[in-house]
């Protein structure tokens, strides 16, 4: 009998046969870690059933990740370095001509090698160990991480440039056979792992032969062509996949995190490595979790935005890898910090949003990890210890917050310190502590807007307390009322009673906290819903797995998957309408007449796929496209699978919908 498609859990499994006793009848192990089928096969519908945030991973909000490697040798521009240095004429291209010589004669290889530069210094990426004289200890970067609060962390162990950082049978560029001489990613694992952090794995080496070396000649031997990517593309895809499974076997990541460009490989390699990855879980008998920023989706894996996130908040769970530095992800001389108030604040508001935040650093060539980012770790982890409560094990509530300051809204959004009337919201996972934490001290009343009384009843809260300094104790706030406009909470006094980057107030009910409303035109789903047209009653229909530029349709409501849609929040009032079976948004095409079809297409962030709700109250909106101004519309056709098409918003029922959580 074979699991790999269905969809009952390991865990059902079990209870289903008997529990314990048919675990052994079954010759499987009675406690299983994680829901999910018993083995998986390299298919879209297997590994979509693989649960895609790990509910360690949830409750962990807080990872480290440090770009370490040849390229921080140069200490130069960024980690991009071996690319431009090919790049006649580019910064990187001239400084490497000035400290190093012509590419030419002395290329990026020569970093992994050693060799002399022009001012006869010996330049090599060979970091030392401390026990060996040197200044690399990885139990004392691993103790930073725990300091710092990071409930996981791990290396890149590979970037762009082809180097493997572990010790590698398939690629000779590796950090065992050459230049350090160490397997730097056993050396992580295990320190890491020691201090009880889970361990991340970042690879980024879809990008090395799809791209990142396009200016470097057409190298002379097999190996040089391997580092340099140019193999060819069945040789590069083997390799790809080869490497993966040298990290997955030898090192059992719990997190693996690839970097852009997975689309440029077959969708079945794409599929072998899940399907292993996965089946090798299932093995260890533990959660993993596979992200991606393209080449995946978000059923079986984690969508990872680089330096953003949304604007509010979006499920399914989501990441964010983030630097400590706007200049560079790697180590370069002068390289700057981001204030350790925009991180922290950073990381609250990712929290709020239904979201994680990785954050970057980096160390020097040699092991050196600079004082600089040290003291934005530990100004983190020290906010954590005391106030970790509102952070680790919370789930975003129905609002993520509140405030002037707008964070998110996509990818490259640059993280900005709140002010003392920025409000972000979390709340325990049983769903009876509220906690507010306001990005500065309030002074002597807090005004929490979202919690008037048009939009929440606070007859069940029982206690308002502020966390006090000490982790475990707080202060109690019983003065407090409730009005039209916001819930006002008489804080100790107009000064701060301690010194803190945000102040924590923690609001517990005698049951569940209550349901929030948002006035005439409800609160919009953050999860999945269905998008009726008022005039016709039909829901908007994908029509199911349907080529790009498909019509979209209106069916009766059957609770199947191609009728419900995910908004998506992108900042400044715009969402993206997503499909949940074929995962494509809907899209203008830009055609601007009036009775133009609206179709779908994979998300491409183009006007044309983003949406503007105009709040009609009593429920209703108009749903108008970016960029034709034009608004989904019903057509009054009441036929079952009729085109939704697009038209000018007017007074008709016809372009009104309304919205309702599934």
């Amino acid at each position: 009998m074979s699991y790999s498609s269905s969809r009952f859990s390991r865990r059902t499994l079990l209870a289903g046969a008997g529990g314990t006793a048919a675990a052994g009848l079954l010759g499987i192990r009675p406690a299983w870690a994680t829901d999910g089928p018993s083995s998986y096969t390299p298919s879209w519908s297997s590994v979509d059933q693989h649960p895609p945030a790990a509910e360690w991973f949830q409750d962990a909000k807080f990872g480290i990740y440090f770009h370490w490697g040849v390229f921080s040798v140069p200490a130069y521009a960024n980690e991009w370095y071996p690319r431009n240095m090919y790049n006649n004429g580019s910064n990187e291209n001239n400084h490497h001509k000035s400290v190093y010589g012509d590419p030419s004669a002395w290329p990026y290889h020569n970093f992994i090698n050693g060799a002399r530069d022009k001012a006869g210094n010996f330049v090599q990426f060979a970091p030392k160990l401390r026990s060996a004289g040197g200044n690399f200890d990885p139990n004392e970067w691993a103790q930073l991480f725990a300091d710092a609060g990071a409930r996981f962390a791990g290396p890149v162990a590979e970037h762009h440039d082809g180097y493997s950082m572990w010790s590698s049978q398939v690629n000779e560029w590796n950090s065992v056979a050459t230049g350090p001489r160490l397997d730097l990613l056993r050396l992580h694992a295990d320190a890491i792992r020691a201090k009880g952090l889970k361990l991340l794995v970042a690879l980024h080496h879809a990008y090395n032969f799809t791209g990142f070396y396009q200016w470097v000649p057409a190298q002379p031997t097999t190996s040089l062509k391997k580092l340099y990517g140019q193999l060819g593309a069945a040789a590069q895809q083997q390799l790809w996949y080869d490497k993966l499974r040298e990290v997955i076997d030898g090192y059992q990541p719990d997190i693996i995190w690839q970097d852009f460009n997975l689309p440029q490989l077959p969708e079945s390699r794409r599929l072998d490595f899940l399907s292993y990855y996965y089946n090798r879980a299932v093995a260890w008998n533990k959660d993993v979790v596979a992200t991606y920023k393209d080449g995946f989706n978000n059923r079986g894996e984690v969508f990872d935005y680089e330096r953003g996130g949304p604007a509010g908040i979006q499920t399914p769970y989501w990441l964010t890898d983030d630097s400590i530095s706007s200049s560079s992800w790697c180590y370069t001389v002068g390289i700057g910090y981001y204030s350790l108030d925009a991180m922290l604040h950073a990381l609250i508001d990712r929290v709020s949003k239904n979201g994680n935040m990785l954050l970057n650093i980096a160390p020097m060539a040699d092991g050196t990890i600079p004082s600089g980012q040290r003291s934005v770790l530990l100004g983190i982890g020290d906010y954590l210890k005391r106030f970790g409560e509102s952070i680790y094990a919370t789930r975003a509530w129905t609002a993520h917050g509140e405030g002037p300051t707008q964070m998110g809204g996509g990818s490259f959004t640059t993280p900005r310190p709140g002010t003392n009337r920025d409000i972000r919201f979390t709340r325990s996972k049983d769903g009876r502590v509220l906690y507010a934490t306001v990005l500065g001290w309030p002074g002597g009343t807090l005004d929490i807007t979202t919690l008037n009384s048009s939009r929440i009843n606070l007859s069940t809260l029982t206690s308002v307390q502020l966390l006090d300094s000490t982790a475990g104790s707080s202060i109690n706030l019983p003065n407090r009322t409730q009005d039209g406009s916001a819930l006002h909470i008489s804080m100790p006094s107009s000064n701060p009673p301690f010194t803190a980057l945000a102040y924590v107030v923690k609001l517990t009910f005698s049951g569940q906290i209550p349901a929030l409303g948002s006035g005439s035109g409800g609160p919009i789903p953050t999860g999945w819903a269905r998008i009726a047209n008022v005039t016709t009653g039909l829901v908007l229909d994908s029509g199911g797995n349907v080529a790009s530029g498909s019509n979209l349709k209106q069916w009766n409501y059957d609770g199947s998957t191609n009728l419900q849609w995910q908004l998506v929040d992108l900042g400044g009032g715009w969402y993206r309408l997503v499909n949940r079976t074929n995962g494509m948004v809907a899209d203008s095409w830009g055609n601007t007449a009036n009775g133009a079809s609206c179709l779908q297409a994979p998300w491409n962030g183009g006007n044309n796929q983003q949406w503007r709700l105009g709040n009609l109250g009593n429920g209703r909106y108009q749903i108008i496209n970016r960029g034709t101004g034009t608004a989904l519309d019903g057509a009054g056709n009441t036929a079952i699978g009729s085109t939704v098409v697009l038209w000018t918003p007017n007074n008709s029922t016809n372009n009104q919908w309304t919205i309702t959580a599934v």
